[in-house]
């Protein structure tokens, strides 16, 4: 029976994608390195220290494990002044109306993420309240595709992993939620998503009601 939903953060709940490739685009720069949006659809999930590794094996550049920490250092820092302008206004259309249902009928609910700022973007969201446990990059060692922190989510949930569905738009994070024993909800397209339970265009659609037919069996 499912008593719980886990979701990421960037492309489900809100959509900070453009400030990242923006962060990732001003280091390449700085680096002479070539970056554009094919290479960071590949950064997709993954967290930051492996973004930079994948940017760095693209370019074929040799780097130190420190030098790569100060890339991976600096695109936060550009990232998280970014932050400052998010507003309740950003939320995913559809993502507020959806945490307010599941809160409403008693379900728990956690965030899966792999950003380590994940805390920061609810506090401008004002979404904290409706979250009962938040899991991220600060959580666990392994980042996407491991399911350790969805693991972590639902351990601190007090539920099984089948006992919760994991809302992701990201190819990585539904590899994480299957290899980890939870129900999969994608967010996009098949080309990237498609291997999840069952997929979405997005969070609009992404509705209770939907999510509840599709899971008729395992809703109460």
């Amino acid at each position: 029976m499912i008593k719980g939903f886990i979701f990421d953060l960037d492309g489900v709940i809100t959509d900070t994608a453009e400030l990242h490739y923006l962060a990732w685009n001003t280091i390449a720069e700085q680096m002479s390195w070539k970056f554009d949006r094919t290479i960071n659809e590949r950064l997709r999930g993954v967290s930051r220290m492996d973004s930079i590794r994948i940017i760095q094996q693209h370019n074929r550049a040799e780097l130190t494990e420190d030098e790569l920490l100060k890339l991976a250092t600096s695109k936060n820092e550009i990232y998280v002044d970014s932050l400052d302008h998010i507003s309740p206004n950003d939320f995913l259309p559809g993502a507020l109306e959806l945490l307010k249902k599941l809160k409403l009928q008693g379900f728990k609910i956690a965030l899966g993420s792999a950003s380590k700022n994940s805390q920061k973007v609810l506090r401008q969201l004002n979404a904290l309240e409706y979250f009962d446990v938040i899991g991220d990059g600060n959580s666990v060692a392994k980042s996407k595709p491991a399911p350790d922190v969805f693991l972590f989510a639902a351990e601190q949930l007090k539920l099984k992993p089948e006992e919760c569905i994991v809302y992701e738009d990201a190819e990585a994070g539904v590899d994480a939620a299957k290899k980890g024993g939870f129900y999969a909800v994608g967010i996009g397209p098949s080309n990237r998503v498609g291997h999840a339970d069952v997929r979405f265009d997005s969070m609009r659609e992404a509705t209770l009601a939907a999510v509840r037919t599709f899971f008729d069996d395992l809703f109460l």
